[in-house]
């Protein structure tokens, strides 16, 4: 049985700190895959606050507004294709840099960055906290993978094997 599976990428350049600004793009982004007849909209990482966000993800405030935002669109755009877009999450005391995955209205899933870079102009080990490495979320039949980062994308190309926790 071939199992069809539409992609909608949205190579977006979002502006930093604007989340009503960036969110509309999201929703256009959105809207447009949807009549294309997408089942997955994917959006760059941290695309709700911009990238890079620096020290302005530190403030409580802004990372509390980008959460509620990205919560904001998973019930906004459940009528149609899932969403993936990147943005911040709080765990308890941890902030990390994450992929939030919505469907049917709410937040399915979020994969969180594993590997932080710290060299020229990225500090993220100074803004984030490392991620649990997570399997795959599902999108209807499939179950798909979203590395964050062009570091662990590379690592995964080299890798032959991938053991993955079972999804029962």
């Amino acid at each position: 049985m071939t199992v069809r599976f539409r992609l909608t990428m949205a190579q977006l350049n979002p502006t930093v700190g604007d989340l009503a600004g960036n969110a509309a793009m999201v929703r256009k982004a959105w809207e447009e895959g949807r009549a294309a007849g997408a089942d997955l909209v994917a959006l760059p990482e941290m695309f709700i606050t911009g990238y890079q966000v620096q020290d302005l993800i530190k403030k409580p405030a802004f990372s509390q507004s980008a959460m509620d935002t990205l919560e904001t669109l998973a019930r906004d755009c459940a009528d149609g294709p899932a969403l993936a877009v990147g943005g911040p999450w709080a765990f308890g005391t941890s902030l990390h840099n994450a992929y939030w995955i919505c469907e049917g209205g709410r937040v399915v899933a979020r994969v969180l960055k594993h590997r932080l870079p710290n060299y020229n102009v990225f500090d993220e080990k100074r803004q984030f906290e490392e991620g649990a490495l997570t399997g795959p979320y599902r999108i209807g039949p499939l179950r798909i993978g979203s590395p964050i980062s062009r570091g662990n994308a590379e690592r995964l190309a080299r890798v032959r094997f991938l053991t993955l926790p079972s999804s029962r």
